[in-house]
């Protein structure tokens, strides 16, 4: 299947990928759909048909970009994912593996194991509830038309890339390292980790890819906005600004922000050797070569608030 769509039934793409099981679970669509199309099932259930599509094709590796989002729409299914992550795959492994590895004291390596393990979910809660508490209610101001000047997505999103490498560190210890002689309790906890991790991964990207991108347009919509209605006479001819380009203009944002050059990239869906470019066009330009002057020239050129740059 080259691309999921409406007329496609919802029995296919599950037979497509069995991941997409819990993606129908987490927008709010009960099974039992029978034979009914996509369409179908998320007019019954009252689901963004583009939203869905468009994460469902992405966690599939199929081209989602033709299917615009509701951030509303994809909000809830991340909420719903949070949920489904903090309440039951994260326990229930949990189970598992104090069965699985006899966990009786601190005195065991078991005791070990199972502190990396909770560490770990002690991280991934953490996340999840800073997203819940500080990102989602930010992101339905802007959609109710407010926008934060304390605030922006840029400063507050937080790597992913430590939590997934640490489920794969542990499902590593013990496959390779730890011996035990039965293995069936802890294969099955093994497994349960593996799909966590690929489950994870998924949801990750989605946030990275999907989510992140649709909240920095409508903070940039909003921002555009203000700025036409409120105009500082002295700011609206900047004879050193008119000698960037609007891509150069985003990076020297973004460096003033804080970011390396690969996280430029992947905001901007570039390549890191792009971004590099870039950065030496800057340079020469404006004969600044350091990320503080870079920095300087930002806020003194009104490209990003003095109250957004981070402190170190």
């Amino acid at each position: 299947m080259v691309e999921y769509a409406p007329h496609n039934k919802m029995r296919e793409i599950i037979v497509d990928n069995n991941l997409l099981l819990m993606v129908i679970s987490r927008f709010g669509i009960a099974f039992g759909f029978g034979d009914r199309s996509i369409r179908e099932t998320c007019e019954a259930n009252n689901v963004d048909i583009d939203t869905f599509l468009a994460v469902a094709n992405f966690i599939s590796g199929k081209n989602y970009k033709d299917y615009p989002i509701s951030l509303p729409s994809l909000m809830e299914y991340l909420k719903r994912a949070h949920t489904s992550v903090l309440e039951f795959s994260l326990p229930t492994i949990r189970r598992k593996l104090i069965e699985a590895i006899n966990y009786v004291d601190t005195n065991d390596v078991s005791f070990l194991l199972m502190k990396f393990y909770d560490d770990y979910v002690g991280e991934v809660r953490r996340h999840m509830e800073h997203e819940n508490d500080r990102i989602f209610p930010y992101v339905e101001k802007l959609l109710g038309g407010t926008a934060d000047p304390d605030f922006i997505i840029s400063r507050y999103s937080v790597s992913h890339s430590p939590m997934a490498s640490k489920l794969k560190e542990l499902k590593d210890i013990f496959i390779y390292h730890y011996h035990q002689h039965d293995n069936d309790t802890l294969s099955s906890a093994l497994y349960d980790i593996i799909v966590c991790e690929r489950d994870l991964m998924s949801h990750f990207e989605v946030e990275n890819n999907l989510f992140l991108p649709e909240v920095e347009r409508l903070e940039n919509t909003l921002m555009a906005n203000v700025a036409d209605t409120v105009v500082d006479p002295e700011e609206e001819h900047d004879p050193q600004l008119e000698v960037l380009s609007e891509r150069e203009k985003e990076i020297v944002r973004y460096v003033a922000l804080g970011m390396s050059n690969k996280e430029i990239a992947d905001r901007l869906y570039l390549s890191v050797h792009t971004v590099t470019t870039h950065r030496r066009n800057l340079s020469s330009k404006l004969d600044i070569h350091s990320p503080a002057g870079l920095t300087i020239f930002a806020i003194l050129h009104n490209l990003v608030d003095l109250n957004d740059i981070p402190r170190t």
